[in-house]
């Protein structure tokens, strides 16, 4: 980190006047970060800071995010360019090597995906042990974890060919086993994955298809599930990526790793966005009760779901990327007269100039496009947070892969600010 360092911050203390240098630290890009590190050993005092709004948690070198000019670069490439030229499979790569692949690297890396992508036969019958009506977040979580009973080597990670293997495993299968959720809660057989197909066509194909018919992956459909599966891949140290850190400072599998965090993700706050967003739509019902709906956002009677960002305060730029999808996802299906799509434009359209939520920065966001595809697509509502789940594994185990290979690494343990009673002389039973 010595690398870093651009200057020093002194800490005054009023009430005793003791003060203490704390060094300060400048990224690539964004706010300079002071090291507080060596805080409590040199001055008795942790900080304070409920859920951790002003602390950086580690160094990383994957995602940088500028909120304020609505900027998501993954490894210094764009978004917006990663979604329109890049197979999610090169987005995974570049997550985790840090490069864009040539085409030797990006095939073997392909094959290798796809060469991981069967399950154990044992893990199909797991889900008999779920109900039908279960929700599909619950068996995400009991499913993912269950593989670390299968692939006991994914405890040991100290070689570089060890974490590579188990990082392929989880990407390949993800994909299969939320599929497996999906035919499930369907009362719908199993269907193997394809090696044939592109990721995004092959999880089309096993979450789709019928045994009694051919199944046909449309190009415009799959692209889709495409653009879809790289905006979500990663997005800085979020709720659920935090999570897997956490758990993975214990020297966790990454299995369960990767569960803690689709546990973390399955919150209505982080993952369930999309899903609130068309309820909010159901509720308006119509374009012409839009001018009603917004009234009751601004005397906070009612919320507007899908806009605004704990992080981005202006276009978060994946939502610029989706809203094309929609239209050519609802256009290819036929369904270009949508009516949520149609209340959903003119929604936009009048928040985005209008003072109230304009002042506020509330923009719409990824969220706000991506549950009118999925819904168009087939997709159950309680099953978007899944599809999330897909995706995001790509980032969860790249940030994984970084942590534990942090020279710095060590068990996370925060600190806390305790008000509760001081010490109290016990009273026996009887006496209470």
């Amino acid at each position: 980190m010595d690398e870093y360092k651009k200057e020093t911050a002194t800490l005054t203390f009023n009430d005793s006047g003791d003060s203490f240098e704390l060094d300060v630290f400048k990224g690539i890009q964004g706010p300079d970060v002071v090291d507080i590190r060596g805080l409590y050993k040199d001055t008795g005092r942790f900080t304070y800071d409920p859920g951790f709004n002003s602390s950086g948690s580690c160094h990383s070198a994957i995602t940088y995010i500028n909120g304020e000019e609505g900027i998501l670069r993954h490894r210094g490439y764009s978004i917006e360019d990663l979604a329109s030229n890049c197979t999610f499979m090169e987005v995974a790569y570049l997550l985790l090597n840090a490069e864009l692949p040539n085409q030797a690297e990006k095939d073997v890396f392909e094959n290798s995906i796809k060469h991981h992508t069967l399950v154990d036969e044992q893990v199909y019958k797991f889900f008999s042990g779920f109900r039908r009506d279960s929700h599909p977040m619950a068996m995400m979580t009991g499913v993912v974890g269950g593989l670390s009973a299968f692939y006991k080597d994914a405890a040991n990670f100290s070689t570089p060919e060890e974490r590579e293997l188990t990082t392929h495993r989880l990407i390949a299968k993800m994909s299969t086993l939320a599929a497996c959720v999906l035919r499930y809660v369907s009362g719908r057989n199993f269907v193997y994955p394809r090696n044939d197909l592109r990721y995004s066509e092959n999880f089309l194909h096993m979450c789709f298809s019928l045994p009694s018919e051919e199944y046909k992956v449309s190009h415009i459909l799959s692209d889709a599930m495409r653009k879809l599966f790289i905006l979500h891949a990663d997005h800085e140290q979020n709720a659920s990526t935090s999570t897997v850190r956490l758990a993975a400072s214990s020297g966790a599998n990454p299995f369960a790793c990767v569960s803690a965090g689709i546990a973390s993700l399955w919150g209505p706050s982080h993952g369930g966005a999309n899903e609130a967003v068309l309820r909010m739509l159901d509720e308006i019902g119509s374009v012409d009760e839009i001018p009603d709906f917004i009234k009751g956002v601004k005397n906070r009677e009612r919320r507007l779901m899908g806009f605004g960002h704990r992080v981005y305060k202006n276009y978060d730029p994946r939502a610029k990327v989706i809203e094309k999808a929609a239209h050519d996802v609802l256009e290819a299906l036929g369904m270009q007269d949508n009516p949520k799509l149609k209340l959903a434009l003119e929604l936009e359209k009048i928040a985005l100039n209008d003072d109230f939520f304009v002042q506020r920065k509330l923009f719409p966001n990824v969220d706000f496009y991506s549950g009118i595809i999925y819904e168009a697509l087939g997709f159950p509502r309680d099953f978007f947070t899944v599809l999330f789940a897909v995706s995001r594994t790509v980032g969860w185990i790249a940030q994984w892969k970084e942590l534990i290979e942090d020279p710095a690494f060590k068990i996370s343990r925060p600190r806390q600010l305790y008000v509760g009673h001081e010490k109290r002389e016990f009273v026996a039973l009887d006496k209470r």
